[in-house]
């Protein structure tokens, strides 16, 4: 079981609520899985072909992809016993960071896209005479279902962002990611390409000052806390 924090300063104060302490094992494993998923869709995508349609939807799978290795270079850093310092002690946080906006999030907004495309391609599909078009209707909505326990994730107090910023920025954040993401894939179903790419390349932007902001703060916080934190007493 682990040990409470302190909540109070030497000075009186409260201190930073940091978030909790978590297994690098898991999300060194998540690293993986992120890496190689995303980065296996890019390439099937590639081979396909039809750049027109699937354009942003390669780049948004590769950054996928590419955050994972750098999450990963995060988390490699964790140390928390002797000779840890500020940096290191917040190694998984920051890791776990990156993953969630840099990974998570530009998958997310590829999926859906993804789907439509892979599932409409005249090179993957040959069309022979009276072969009939396939309508999938509502059903090509489903992937976009993933999005909802994100979010719950996200604002259920499970992200790490939710340490980071109040509860009001986060519903903001994360309610931009949804609009985002579901005002780009409506203009991939329109072919309103140049729109679609914009409003990915805002939230990738976003999601990057996010992480910026979020591993910077979280260092300040682990400064202060070790700071201000109590001394340990001496053990019988």
């Amino acid at each position: 079981m682990s040990k409470a924090r302190p909540t109070v300063g030497t000075d009186g104060r409260p201190l930073p609520i940091l978030p909790p302490e978590r297994d690098a094992r898991v999300w060194a494993k998540l690293v993986r899985v992120m890496f190689y998923t995303p980065g296996f869709l890019a390439m099937l995508l590639l081979k396909a072909g039809e750049p027109e349609s699937f354009g942003i939807t390669i780049e948004l799978l590769m950054l996928s992809s590419a955050a994972a290795i750098v999450g990963g270079l995060f988390i490699g850093t964790q140390q928390s016993g002797e000779g840890a310092d500020t940096t290191s002690k917040i190694g998984t946080w920051s890791g776990s960071l990156v993953l969630e906006l840099l990974a998570v999030v530009p998958l997310l907004c590829a999926i859906p896209a993804l789907f439509h495309q892979l599932a409409h391609s005249r090179l993957l599909h040959a069309i022979t005479p009276g072969t009939v078009d396939p309508t999938l209707g509502a059903s090509e909505l489903l992937p976009m279902v993933a999005i909802l326990p994100f979010m719950l994730y996200q604002l259920g107090g499970f992200g790490t962002l939710d340490y980071i910023v109040s509860k009001p920025v986060n519903w903001i954040i994360n309610l931009g990611i949804l609009v985002l993401v579901a005002s780009g894939y409506i203009a991939n179903r329109q072919g309103s390409f140049d729109m679609e790419r914009h409003l990915d390349g805002v939230l990738v932007v976003a999601m990057v000052i996010t992480v910026f902001y979020g591993v910077l703060k979280l260092r300040k916080m682990q400064a202060a806390f070790d700071a201000q934190c109590p001394t340990k007493p001496p053990k019988d």
